[in-house]
């Protein structure tokens, strides 16, 4: 095994573990889940393919739940499956800007609108034309980068939930006036925690031997 190898080892594993450490921080309650919040893993997650690209991003964000249901119990009930996967995609905006991830939102709307519930509270799924429209913004504003991706997570999850379990068209409304502000204050999170993690690696760039090349870093948050 080579240095880089064991260096980009060793970054995976602890980027891992403080996104276990994350996940067992939350701040808000998942409405129509008695026993699943969102945590600071949804300001973490996300920036992950950003710093070591998207295929490895996904890997890792999985590995964190991993260690989660190691230590906490696995659960493989429709709720928790329902939070893994959107951040999964979050994590594929976020690192980088690609047409193909406009779909996912896309279809999103698409399958929430063939519920009946759905179709109650269409304009529910209008929220997810945000992605579509911060891929326009994303390489000009970090926030608006936080933004697509933390929507397109609420895509994937709307879909799944309305689905899962046939929440009436009524709590969809109803939560109308409360998204837009949960998912501003995880885009903010998500910016905060990318331009703090970015800046951390630069410095422990500049000031170890460790072999980072690996890591993308964005010039505009590094240690100068």
């Amino acid at each position: 095994m080579t240095q880089r190898t064991r260096h980009k080892l060793v970054f995976i594993i602890l980027f891992s573990l403080l996104g276990f450490l994350a996940m067992q921080v939350p701040f808000s309650k998942l409405v129509g889940a008695e026993n699943i919040r969102f945590s600071l893993f949804d300001f973490y997650g996300p920036i992950a393919g950003a710093f070591i690209g998207s295929l490895w991003g996904v890997a890792t964000v999985v590995i964190m739940q991993l260690i989660n249901w190691a230590v906490n119990g696995f659960a493989m009930d429709a709720g928790t499956m329902i939070r893994l996967f959107p951040m999964l995609f979050a994590v594929l905006y976020f690192a980088r800007k690609s047409k193909l991830a406009l779909l996912v939102p896309v279809a999103a709307m698409i399958a929430f609108w063939a519920h009946p519930e759905g179709r109650l509270a269409w304009y529910y799924a209008l929220y997810w034309l945000i992605p579509i429209a911060m891929h326009f913004f994303r390489d000009r504003f970090l926030f608006a980068r936080a933004l697509g991706a933390t929507f397109t997570a609420h895509s994937v999850g709307g879909a799944l939930w309305i689905w899962t379990f046939n929440m009436k068209a009524a709590i969809w409304i109803g939560l109308i006036p409360i998204v837009w502000q949960e998912r501003v204050l995880m885009a903010v999170g998500i910016t905060v925690t990318y331009i703090a993690f970015n800046y951390l690696v630069s410095v422990i760039k500049a000031k170890t031997k460790w072999e980072l090349a690996f890591i993308q870093l964005h010039a505009k948050y590094i240690m100068r």
